[in-house]
């Protein structure tokens, strides 16, 4: 009778073991801007997609899956973005959709995503995208409003309590500059300036002249490249002295090469600790991780690992992590949610019903660009 038993157990799991081997692969859809004015976005988050399939796949795939990956350039586009997003779900059949790169392609790709019924991870920063939270919604960068905190709080340290704003008019620098000057006034700032500029715009000296004259204690830039590096070479040709800081959304090796390392010098931004890995302490529950996303993408492109690489990154680890619960849509969107203190590269995710971003203060660091590198703010 044992030996039956035995047996019977025996055959049980080699079915099981047969079954998860012919699981149906994960198909998974991506969009990001790969070309146009965000391509330092889109470009990253599409490598380390692409890296992270790729090195799934060679050890099995997850939970017995093979995943297949489909990635469509939106060049920044919102009219493409959504076109795209139809064309993922309705001919691609994707599962699950990793992306937009802005967010204002984001908000615009939404409304598909929530009645196809389509888990979305966006890569951009809005707080709009997942406040109010939208049940298919996901994002895996900070909020900007913790971003915007972390710089407040830096700002208070240094009794900086003037402050001049100079946003960008698009989506991530309205929401920016929504979210700077409602924590202000909470924390008793006083915003003696409030300029906004456009994406193409090549010249910020009339917006930083009426700055200069309101004579704040600091600058807090928020925008996304080229601009807020046009906005740090003015501020160097104006002479102007005043304490400069930028948002997450130029947090890459780009703006100071866009900037020029001089007048890039001594600016102040909350990063992601992907630019300071190397300088985190051993015991830092990311430290590894980050060490070893940055070796497998300099082996792979031959450049450092960004932080908006992380993004996609974050994404892919939260998606691996759900489909221990199912591969269909529903099972990918309920997983992502119930996602606890996951480790990845932006921080450390923990979803819910009331929170579909789960990072918080701790996702950033305060840093300084000291000498054409990152250094972190003690």
């Amino acid at each position: 009778m044992r030996k039956i038993v035995v047996l019977v157990f025996s055959l049980v799991t080699l079915l099981a073991a047969t079954i998860a081997m012919a699981a149906e692969p994960v198909r998974i859809g991506a969009l990001f801007a790969v070309t146009g004015p965000a391509s330092f976005l889109g470009e990253p988050e599409k490598n380390t997609l692409e890296m992270l399939v790729k090195e799934t796949n060679a050890k099995g795939g997850v939970e017995g899956r093979k995943v297949e990956l489909v990635v469509y350039d939106t060049q920044g586009d919102v009219t493409k973005a959504v076109q795209l997003a139809n064309k993922l779900i309705k001919n691609d059949k994707v599962s699950v959709i990793v992306g937009p790169s802005t967010t204002g392609e984001t908000m615009a790709v939404i409304p598909v995503t929530e009645k196809e019924k389509v888990p979305l991870i966006s890569c951009a920063a809005g707080v709009k995208i997942t406040e109010p939270v939208k049940k298919w919604v996901f994002k895996t960068p900070a909020n900007d409003h913790v971003a915007a905190e972390k710089i407040l709080i830096h700002a208070a340290k240094l009794k900086q309590k003037n402050l001049a704003i100079i946003t960008v008019s698009d989506g991530f620098g309205s929401s920016g500059r929504e979210q700077l000057k409602a924590l202000a006034g909470k924390k008793g700032f006083r915003i003696v300036a409030d300029e906004v500029y456009g994406p193409k715009d090549t010249d910020m000296t009339a917006q930083l002249t009426k700055i200069k004259a309101g004579k704040p204690d600091a600058i807090i830039c928020w925008g996304t490249n080229p601009g807020p590096a046009i906005i740090a070479r003015n501020v160097r040709q104006l002479g102007m002295k005043i304490p400069l800081y930028m948002s997450h959304g130029v947090a890459s090796k780009k703006f100071i090469e866009l900037a020029g390392a001089d007048a890039a010098e001594g600016i102040i931004l909350p990063a992601g600790k992907l630019t300071v890995f190397d300088k985190l302490q051993k015991n830092d529950p990311q430290a590894k991780l980050l060490r070893d996303y940055d070796q497998a993408y300099r082996k792979g492109y031959g450049v450092e690992a960004s932080t908006f690489g992380g993004y996609a990154y974050d994404a892919f680890l939260l998606i691996s992590n759900a489909l221990k619960r199912g591969a269909t849509p529903v099972q990918l969107r309920d997983g992502i949610e119930q996602a606890k203190r996951l480790v990845s590269v932006s921080g450390i995710f923990t979803m819910s019903p009331a929170d579909h971003n789960g990072l918080n203060l701790s996702a950033f660091e305060m840093v300084r660009i000291t000498k054409g590198d990152w250094e972190l703010v003690k």
